[in-house]
């Protein structure tokens, strides 16, 4: 007897609806998978001969083919378990197949019929709405973060005879609280008020968080390059529940949402240490998996100690700061994954760090400093719109109570200016000032004569590449904006002249 199940596998961070055919046919007791799964699949096999028997159901005697349709796409994962059992049962004539089309089914088994939770549920759950599906069926860890999409019942099952009761239509299956996403609280964050001195720089970081312009933080050691890159996300724009449910789609897909956050509810702040693979800090894998640069997505990329990146990892940024994607490409199949984030940098200006230091000398040798700074390419650098020097902390100002605006004072300036930015780019595919096109730049930034010659002046005497050249207005622009200005004018264009200050050799 044939039983058709529907399951679901994650191709990159996206879920992808599966139809699980389960076969009996009379002859030697013998299990056959077919559908290019993966190891964790075939060893279902196991899972699912104990859980059914430990549950009171026979497994059956007779020879078992079970299908992954469609056939020629990787399926992976623990997920499988519960629609391979599903089918079992229903070829047995021990479930109604009546709701099987009906519900997308996903869970993998212990050997005593509980179901444990599997990774990737709410992509899986949105694969479910967009197939017209009438609901799906989880563990119960798995409910929460799924019941956030609209349009979808979603169930919960403890073990595989309640799954078996509900679909024989004798008890029904709970559904998980769905909570509304205004509701739903973000986590705490670190204030920028806590930051002593550095006013230049927390200015900077207020430019950067308005126009999404990547920062990088030139300075000694201990003068809060650190504290002020963490505290970047408290002044950005709340998420919204487009970008959380995107955000959120690839921490379900690596299992990082929990039980009692349903979503990514903060801007994400990822600081992976500077020994990090290319892999981890880009993605890949013989399936590709996402790296930090996708964790990061909607977020802030921390990389501390930046030179001491490898330059192989370093220079596999380019795309996602360009594009605001990564694409891997294997050779079997190549996957895309969302990295639109804020890069923020940190770096001495030196190995011993005190090169710029105004009472500490410098240790270092010259062909010792220039072969540091060379570690960040140029092209990388060109990149990075805003660069800071960040001096060492005055003993007055660590001794002073918390000074300066917090951060809930500056994330309404930041919000205003993205406002004006979403208006500006409603017709586009862009959102920030940092990422105009072209031809957006000559609409939008247009400067009179004296700011043109300003900027020419600065474009020869540093130096500037055609990159850094539009860079300077898109910064400009961005200024004009925090002050609610239609045109840009000589100041704003001399505050982001001055943030290009690796280009002057700092």
């Amino acid at each position: 007897m044939l039983a058709k199940v529907l399951g679901g596998t994650v191709i990159g961070v996206d879920g992808s609806v599966v139809e699980v055919e389960v076969d009996l046919t009379p002859g030697l007791p013998m299990w056959s998978l077919v559908g290019l799964p993966n190891g964790a699949v075939k060893e279902a096999k196991d899972r699912v001969r104990s859980a059914l028997k430990n549950s009171g159901f026979p497994f059956p005697g007779e020879r078992i083919t079970v299908n992954l349709a469609p056939a020629d796409i990787r399926k992976e994962g623990s997920a499988f378990d519960l629609p391979m059992a599903a089918g079992l049962l229903a070829a047995q004539g021990r479930i109604e197949p009546g709701l099987l089309s009906s519900y997308l089914v996903a869970g993998e088994l212990s050997l005593d019929g509980l179901i444990k939770p599997v990774n990737g549920a709410l992509p899986l759950a949105l694969a479910a709405r967009e197939a017209g599906l009438k609901g799906i069926i989880l563990p119960p860890e798995n409910g929460p973060q799924s019941a956030v999409v609209q349009g979808l019942e979603v169930l919960v099952a403890e073990s595989l005879s309640q799954m078996a009761a509900f679909f024989n239509g004798r008890a029904g299956l709970p559904s998980p609280e769905r909570m509304e996403f205004a509701d739903l609280d973000q986590e705490p964050q670190a204030d920028m008020s806590e930051v002593k001195g550095q006013e230049s720089a927390k200015r900077a970081l207020v430019v950067a968080a308005a126009g999404g312009h990547n920062v990088i933080l030139s300075g000694p050691p201990g003068s809060g390059k650190s504290m002020l890159a963490r505290r970047l996300p408290s002044i950005l724009p709340d998420l919204n529940f487009e970008e959380a449910l995107e955000t959120s789609k690839i921490y379900s897909v690596l299992g990082l949402l929990n039980e009692g956050r349903p979503m990514v509810l903060s801007r994400p702040f990822r600081a992976p240490h500077h020994t990090i693979s290319g892999a981890g800090l880009i993605g890949g894998g013989s399936i590709p998996r996402p790296g930090e640069v996708s964790l990061a997505h909607n977020g802030v990329l921390f990389l501390d100690e930046l030179p001491e990146f490898a330059k192989f990892a370093l220079e596999a940024l380019r795309q996602p700061l360009e594009d605001g994607l990564v694409t891997i490409s294997r050779a079997n199949l190549s996957l895309t994954f969302p990295a639109r984030f804020t890069l923020v940098g940190a770096l001495n200006p030196c190995p011993c760090g005190y090169l710029t230091h105004p009472t500490k000398p410098c240790r270092c040798r010259p062909h010792e400093i220039r072969l540091y700074q060379q570690r960040i390419s140029g092209p990388l650098l060109d990149r990075m719109d805003i660069q800071v020097e960040v001096g060492p902390v005055e003993v007055d100002d660590l001794s002073a109570p918390p000074q300066g605006a917090s951060s809930s004072e500056l994330r309404p300036l930041v919000a205003r200016a993205r406002a004006v930015q979403a208006r500006r780019f409603s017709r586009s595919r862009h959102f920030v000032n940092a990422d105009m096109t072209p031809a957006q730049i000559e609409k939008h930034c247009a400067l009179d004569r004296q700011g043109q010659k300003m900027l020419d002046r600065a474009a020869a005497g540093l130096s500037l590449s055609a990159r850094a050249y539009t860079r300077i207005k898109k910064i400009s622009r961005t200024i004009a904006d925090l002050e609610g200005a239609e045109r840009i004018e000589s100041r704003h264009l001399a505050e982001a002249i001055q943030y290009r200050g690796l280009d002057r050799g700092v």
